[in-house]
């Protein structure tokens, strides 16, 4: 039987049956996380899915290592747009910040 476990649609590849993305499972397998201690940041999905996503990253490595990168550029892209359109409002946050950070310390 042929199972699929990764899906790709509107742009995103996600493990199937799931909402999860497959950049969450890639980004714990980069992080040297065991599928079990994946499977366990995922309770919807099961272990199966969790290896069966992982195979299906590294039949597809260098394809998807690009299409990573391309989402982390364009988050990037994203959140210097923010930045831009709203500087008080991103003033503010790192203001209130460092207060906390303060009053933890």
């Amino acid at each position: 039987m042929n199972q699929e476990y990764v899906t790709y649609a509107d742009g995103a590849y996600r493990v199937a049956g799931s909402r999860v993305s497959l950049d969450s499972i890639i980004y714990g397998f980069w992080q040297g996380e065991s599928p079990e201690t994946i499977a366990q940041s995922f309770p919807t999905l099961k272990l199966e899915q969790v290896y069966g996503a992982i195979a299906f990253y590294l039949a597809r490595q260098a394809e998807l290592d690009e299409y990573i990168k391309a989402g982390e550029a364009a988050f990037t892209r994203m959140r210097e747009a923010a930045r831009a359109a709203d500087p008080m409002f991103y003033q503010k946050m790192a203001e209130a910040r460092r207060q906390h950070e303060a009053d933890a310390a």
